[in-house]
């Protein structure tokens, strides 16, 4: 399969971000947004997702990291929905769970091209380097508005916000993953409709 590839670039008065993605590609990342722990779970998305993904970020971090984490959750969204095109063959639904040490977490997506996005997990006030783990469900909700598909993330249990921030990015890949493999039996788009 080839050609579910895609490239965004917008830029507003507080940031500059530029995406491409590459659906069918080996896991391979080059993400620079200033923001580390973010460049590393989205680098845990490409790796477990298996898609090609570039991110070149460039935002108002004298501020803070809010904006930048933002703008690129729009854009990664956007491309990732351009990518998918009509979404003819996908899997669309999947889930992951995923421990990592303590912690469980569960992410469930349908690309049904309705967006909507339920977030269950509790952080504490504390950042992870440059990156505010409150965050991560303001990236997760964005994702799904701009990517136009369900998105339904849990920590079932957990004590280290590093852990748990990490089982949600890498089960949102691999989530991903098996949600736009494309089922070589499926003829069309995966809804009874037939369209999404």
């Amino acid at each position: 399969m080839s050609g579910r590839l895609a490239e965004v670039h917008r830029v507003t008065k507080e940031t500059d971000v530029y995406v491409s993605i590459d659906l069918d590609g080996s896991g391979q990342a080059d993400i620079h947004t200033g923001i580390g722990f973010f460049d590393h779970m989205l680098h845990h998305v490409a790796h477990h997702g298996l898609f090609d993904l570039t991110v070149k970020a460039a935002g108002d971090l004298f501020i803070d990291e809010h904006h930048t984490v933002e703008d690129v959750a729009i854009v990664i969204g956007q491309a990732l929905d351009q990518a998918l095109g009509s979404r003819a063959g996908i899997t669309r639904m999947a889930d992951s769970y995923v421990t990592m040490d303590e912690t469980l977490a569960l992410v469930v997506v349908d690309l049904s091209g309705r967006p909507y996005c339920v977030f269950d997990a509790e952080f504490q006030p504390a950042s992870i380097g440059n990156y505010n783990p409150a965050l991560t469900a303001h990236v997760f909700e964005t994702l799904a508005t701009h990517a136009r598909m369900n998105l339904h993330a849990r920590v079932l249990y957990g004590r280290d916000d590093h852990h748990k921030v990490e089982a949600l990015f890498k089960a949102l890949g691999r989530a991903l993953a098996a949600a736009v493999y494309i089922d070589p039996r499926r003829v069309g788009v995966p809804s009874t409709k037939g369209v999404l």
